[in-house]
């Protein structure tokens, strides 16, 4: 296995959580460490090897609910800063356009600043124990 730089993970990891789960995707050649980007939705003009997604040669890099960094981190982060919330907050995520609101809602209590942050941080942290699951080696 060759290592892999962790900003090229994270970018990767950004692409493949930026639209619905299978939206994007990116796989990790475990024999070069060459990271490969697909889409469903949009054309991204880059040679893939062609047995990209049945090939046990490549793993595919998770989607930020793969690692639950979706709506249980975001309520996570209510509960921590604004728990007086937490039920409102949870409300939100019944619906469509959730994390807009919930993005409304921290604006209004001056925390998305922080919620950036608090979101990168997990993220970071989420992908290095998935490297270490997936013997995946970071420089």
């Amino acid at each position: 296995m060759h290592s892999i730089n962790f900003n090229e993970l994270r970018n990767a990891f950004e692409f493949v959580s930026s639209g619905p789960s299978s939206q994007h995707n990116a796989f990790i050649c475990m024999d070069t460490g060459m990271i490969y980007w697909t889409s469903n939705v949009m054309d991204l003009e880059e040679e893939i090897p062609d047995d990209l997604e049945i090939s046990s040669r490549y793993i595919p890099v998770p989607h930020k609910n793969d690692l639950k960094l979706g709506q249980s981190l975001a309520l996570s982060f209510i509960d921590q800063e604004i728990p007086h919330e937490y039920n409102f907050a949870a409300s939100l995520f019944r619906k469509r356009g959730a994390y807009r609101r919930f993005k409304e809602l921290l604006q209004s209590e001056n925390l998305l600043e922080k919620w950036f942050a608090f979101e990168a941080n997990a993220s970071d942290m989420a992908l290095q124990d998935w490297c270490k699951e997936n013997n995946i080696e970071l420089v």
